[in-house]
Parts: C-alpha cells; structure tokens; sequence
C-alpha cells in the first residue's frame, strides 16, 4: 500500500487523486469516482467533494491505474 501524506486536516476525493498523479485534470477524476472506480475504506464512494482524512484508505479499482493509498501526515 501506497502512503500519501497530506498536510491539511482534508483532502477532498478528486483533489486527491489529481495530487496522486492518478490523473491529470480533475475531469478524468471525476469520471473515475461516477464509474464507480473509486473505494473509501472499502465502500465505493460516488461523492468527489467527499473529505478524505488521516486515516482513511482510498482504492482506485480499475486496473490500469490501480492503485490503493493510505493517507498520512
């Protein structure tokens, strides 16, 4: 598992996985998170805006960019 640190209290869902170098524009995260591509703590999460916290564990499921982050301070 992939740690990503962050230095905020939040990061938002789609802000996330453009600062993961997941994707480029925050479009094509948006797409990843309404194909239902994206899992919060092992829940699919259709929410962009969702606030992810230290703690949390974010999935990226389809399987050319798969990728699964725990994110630290």
């Amino acid at each position: 598992m992939e740690k990503i640190a962050i230095n905020t209290e939040y990061i938002k869902l789609d802000q996330l996985i453009k600062y993961a170098g997941i994707t480029g524009c925050g479009s094509q995260a948006k797409t990843l998170i309404l194909e239902k591509y994206v899992k919060v703590n092992d829940q699919i999460c259709l929410q962009r805006g969702r606030k992810i916290k230290i703690g949390d564990v974010v999935e990226i499921t389809y399987q050319p960019l798969y990728r699964k982050m725990l994110i630290t301070r």
